[in-house]
């Protein structure tokens, strides 16, 4: 998981936007992803482009958000957006590509199913394989309003297909954990063994899976 800023230590407002808004922008996004730590499922990426018109107030890294907050936050920038957008990348393909690749990918989904289209693109701490102006943002979640916006989505749609698979493989506790590397999703894991949907190249599934499939993966990487 990346390191995660202590709370209070940046700001988080839209000064960003309004400066590329001076310099002629006209529709500026940003876009986050969530579940990149996950040992289970997709990763999911949102973007979002605010409208100056509609503000939102409380916007923050949704890490920093409790649940309720995020998901009132979230219907409030489906809302209020001008425009927002959310995609994601399945299990096999962060196996195949890795996961800063796949959540590279997954940001790029996101910003090319905008409607309208973004003409500048603000990234939380990477860069995305996009014919457009864009500008990484370090810790942007936290001090960026329409990253923070983009990180909530993402977030909250990921959480959503959490609970879902949560009914497709009981006794892992997905709806709860998120499918990250906690004590109860670890001894499912060693209980159950891994369901299709981990992720095999990560170190606690990978040492739970047998040597034939860890081959197949392998195969399939360097292919």
């Amino acid at each position: 998981m990346r390191p995660q800023a202590p709370a209070g230590k940046f700001r988080c407002e839209g000064k960003l936007e309004r400066e590329l808004r001076a310099r002629g922008f006209r529709a500026v996004a940003g876009t986050d992803e969530a579940g990149r730590g996950s040992l289970f499922g997709p990763v999911f990426a949102a973007a979002v482009i605010l409208s100056p018109d509609r503000p939102i107030r409380g916007l923050n890294d949704s890490k920093l958000l409790d649940p309720e907050r995020r998901e009132v936050l979230a219907e409030r920038i489906q809302e209020r957006a001008a425009a927002w957008a959310v995609a994601s990348v399945d299990a096999s393909t962060v196996d195949r590509i890795n996961i800063y690749q796949a959540s590279r990918l997954a940001m790029r989904l996101a910003v090319e199913k905008l409607r309208p289209e973004a003409d500048f693109v603000l990234v939380d701490a990477a860069s995305l394989d996009v014919a457009l102006p864009q500008q990484a943002v370090i810790h942007g979640d936290a001090r960026c309003h329409a990253i923070a916006a983009a990180s909530i989505l993402a977030k909250v749609h990921r959480d959503r297909s959490m609970r879902d698979f949560d009914r497709v493989f009981p006794g892992y506790g997905l709806a709860r954990h998120k499918g990250y590397s906690t004590p109860e999703h670890l001894e499912a894991l060693s209980r159950l063994g891994p369901t299709p949907l981990h992720r095999a190249t990560f170190l606690p599934v990978r040492n739970l899976l047998p040597s034939a499939q860890l081959n197949l993966f392998e195969q399939a990487g360097a292919g």
